[in-house]
């Protein structure tokens, strides 16, 4: 009887605090009405979307896509390992997540220099709006990602802090952002 309560158990746990998916819902709602305002006012400017569209570098999308994408592979071995209590491979993967981050905010640093730099600017129309706004407040959710991944290993580098919870709540945080990402990469680079 007390190992089907266990199963039972088991089988109803969701990783990490009950606070952090009450926020994953709510930041998809909230980019749920940024992309639907970014649908209705492509939707009336199709030329305009598609001539500024055509300024991205598609490659420059698909590379940052699958940095991100490997970082969250890093972060759900550092969940993987911390639960059987392999701290140092934990440790090293959540090194490895946040230099996957470093990469992808370097690449956009200078990705958003290039389209500055030939007139793509926040004023310059509609799309070049959304787009910089959209990667903007992805940029800050990824450097809140960071943060978050310091803590993972603050906590992984110390046996008396160590947090199961904290380190999968960090991860679910951070795979969030990155299926943010994938949406924003889609309707910002691919839908045409």
């Amino acid at each position: 009887m007390i190992e089907v309560a266990e199963k039972s158990e088991r089988a109803r746990f969701v990783p990490g605090q009950p606070d952090m998916w009450a926020f994953v819902l709510f930041e998809t709602l909230v980019f749920t009405g940024y992309f639907a305002f970014y649908l209705f006012y492509r939707a009336r400017s199709p030329e305009l979307y598609l001539h500024a569209q055509a300024h991205l570098d598609l490659r420059v999308g698909v590379f940052n896509t699958l940095v991100l994408l490997l970082s969250s592979w890093s972060v759900a071995r550092c969940v993987q390992s911390a639960r059987v209590g392999a701290d140092r491979a934990a440790v090293r993967d959540v090194a490895l997540t946040a230099a996957f981050a470093a990469v992808f905010l370097f690449v956009k640093v200078f990705e958003w220099a290039r389209l500055v730099r030939t007139g793509n600017g926040l004023d310059s129309d509609d799309f070049f709006t959304y787009y910089l706004f959209l990667t903007g407040i992805h940029f800050v959710h990824l450097l809140i990602g960071l943060v978050a991944l310091g803590v993972v290993a603050y906590q992984l580098l110390s046996p008396r802090r160590r947090s199961q919870e904290i380190v999968e709540t960090c991860a679910t945080y951070w795979h969030t952002v990155d299926f943010l990402w994938v949406l924003i990469f889609a309707l910002l680079y691919v839908v045409r």
